[in-house]
Order: C-alpha cells, then structure tokens, then sequence
C-alpha cells in the first residue's frame, strides 16, 4: 500500500467501546491492491464506537472506501435504534419536514421526466416510510405494480398492509422482484452504505425491464465542501457508516460494468454534509468551540439549513458540482 500523509486528528471521546473491523484490500471498482490513505476520523456524529477509521483512495482508478470497515459484528452498535435515518420525519420540526418533502417531490419530477414513457412498475431500494411509493400511487402507478425493499420489518408490515409490494429483504438474496420487469429503479443514499455494491448495481440491472432506468443518489467526492474538509471532518463521511464513495467517473465505471448506460448526472442540495462538516471541525477540531458548533446540527437549528439548502440549489442552478449527485442509467433495449 502506498501511504500519503494524512494526519490523525484529535480524539473526540474515549467513553464508547471499540468494535470488531474486518479489512478490505481491493478496490471496489477495478479491483486493484493499490491504494493510499485518503482521509480519517471517528465517529463524530453518533460516537458509537472510539475506533479511528481511514478511508482510502485506489491508486488506479480514484475509487474512495473504508479500510477497514466495520465488521457484521459492529453493526447494531454503529446503526443504533436511534439512528436518524429510522425516525428522521419525527427528528426534524414541521418546516424542515415540509421542505424535504418539496425537495422529494421534484426530485422525482424530474426523474419522471426523463423517462422515455410513463412508468408502470417502480421499485425504491431503501424504501423507508414508503414516501416515494406513495407518490408513485397519486400518479397513477397500481399498487401491485409498486415495490419497496427495506430492512425495518415494521414498517414493511404497515406498508404491506396498505397494498404496496414491499419486502424485509437485502437486494443480494431478494427473489421477490420480478426479473426485466421494473421500468424505474430508484436507490437514494443507499449505496455508500453497501458492503458490495457491483453485486448490487448488477442485481438491479437483471430487474429492470429494457428501456428501463435506474436513479442512484449518493454523495460526491469532487465537490467543493468534500475538499475543503477532505481530511477529516466532511460531513458526507459519516464515518463509519459509509462504506463506499463515489466521484461521477467512479459511479459510471459501476454501471458501465453491468450493463447500463449513464444518461445524465445532476447535482442535488447537500445541506446537511455542509452543516455537518462544520459541526464536526467545531466540536472536534484542534480548536474547539463546543457552543458554536451546535449552530450547525440539522436537526436543531432551521436557519443554517435552509440557508445551506438555498446556497446549494443556486451552485447547482449555475452549473457547479454539490455534494450530492444523482445519476439516471438505462437499460438497453
């Protein structure tokens, strides 16, 4: 391994325990042994866990991962049953609330809109509160044709009762998705989190019917808030529950591999990895201002995220890269 010099950055807390890592040697994306060290830190959202974590960078192809990552062992300690992501609209205040669901709903907009013809089957891949289904519901989708894959069995429960398609499954084991039969695939913030995410990529493709098209969300390491933080404290790291990242070139190398075809990248808000980054520099950096930093939560303070969000939407209006991309690949026919 080739070694770039990247400082360890000041511990945080010594109170949570260390978990189990298991290494990754090969790059995800080529699959070469050759790397550097990328960036480092702890958990600095959740301190789950005291363990200092690196990413690294391919030497080949610039594919960006954790090595070593957490091992299945570490899981529940690092995804607690506070994580936000299981209760995040009971988390955030009711205009934060409405103004992702704003955001949610044109950012399916425009995905529909790229769409060579009206979409009759979807599957979102990390369906959650199945608010995507539901949207595809007012449009007209029928509800046997509307699939979901989460791993939170209650909710797949609620779902399931409501009509919806949706399964307590993984994408690597999932028999319940009908083969060259979904004409629009959708997986947001889902992949950095994956342990093999070719496997997946190529999973998802074998679903889609011809002419159909993916949409995968994922944060960007070519963007101004990833380098200016890169070191150790950019809040799209959500060290260490991110597993894989990702640059426009790495993620189309991905899809390329299994078949698909990259039809546009667009660049979405990336709020939250902005405020984050600054949380975390703040309470954790070498000069610490505990107090400041709580100006900066996303799920405390209204005022820094909507003017992160406003800031992103113009960056991304005038043609600028954000921390956050999403990508439409289609099938060939």
């Amino acid at each position: 391994m080739q070694s770039a010099i990247v400082p360890e950055p000041p511990t945080p807390v010594l109170g949570p325990p260390l978990v189990d890592v298991e290494a990754v040697e090969l790059c995800e994306i080529c699959r070469g042994a050759r790397h550097e060290r990328f960036a480092s830190g702890y958990d600095y959202e959740l301190e789950t866990c005291r363990n200092l974590w690196w990413f690294v960078r391919c030497s080949n192809c610039g594919h960006v991962w954790l090595h070593p990552r957490p091992a299945v062992t570490a899981l529940k300690t690092i995804y607690p049953p506070s994580y936000y992501a299981y209760s995040y609209d009971e988390q955030i205040g009711a205009v934060a609330r409405w103004g992702k669901s704003t955001l949610d709903r044109l950012k399916l907009s425009g995905i529909l809109r790229q769409l060579e013809r009206r979409p009759r089957s979807y599957l979102d891949v990390g369906c959650g509160n199945g608010r995507f289904l539901k949207v595809m519901a007012e449009r007209g989708v029928a509800k046997s044709s509307l699939y979901g894959l989460e791993l939170d069995a209650s909710v797949v429960a609620k779902l399931s009762a409501e009509g919806f398609q949706v399964h307590c499954e993984r994408v690597e084991s999932c028999e319940s998705i009908p083969s060259g039969g979904i004409d629009l695939i959708t997986m947001f913030h889902v992949i950095e989190h994956l342990d093999n995410p070719a496997r997946v990529i190529e999973r998802l493709a074998s679903w889609l019917a011809p002419g159909g098209v993916l949409a995968l969300e994922t944060p960007n390491i070519d963007s101004w808030d990833a380098r200016l933080f890169q070191t150790h404290y950019w809040g799209g790291y959500h060290i260490p529950r991110h597993w894989h990242l990702f640059n426009p070139e790495t993620l189309t190398q991905l899809l390329t591999r299994a078949g698909l075809e990259v039809n546009a990248v667009r660049y979405q808000t990336g709020h939250s990895f902005w405020l984050y980054s600054l949380h975390h520099r703040l309470k954790y950096g070498r000069r610490q201002r505990p107090g400041l930093a709580r100006w900066f939560d996303p799920f405390t303070n209204l005022a820094p995220l909507l003017a992160a969000t406003g800031f992103d939407i113009v960056r991304s209006r005038l043609g600028f890269k954000t921390s956050a991309m999403l990508v439409l690949a289609t099938k060939p026919k």
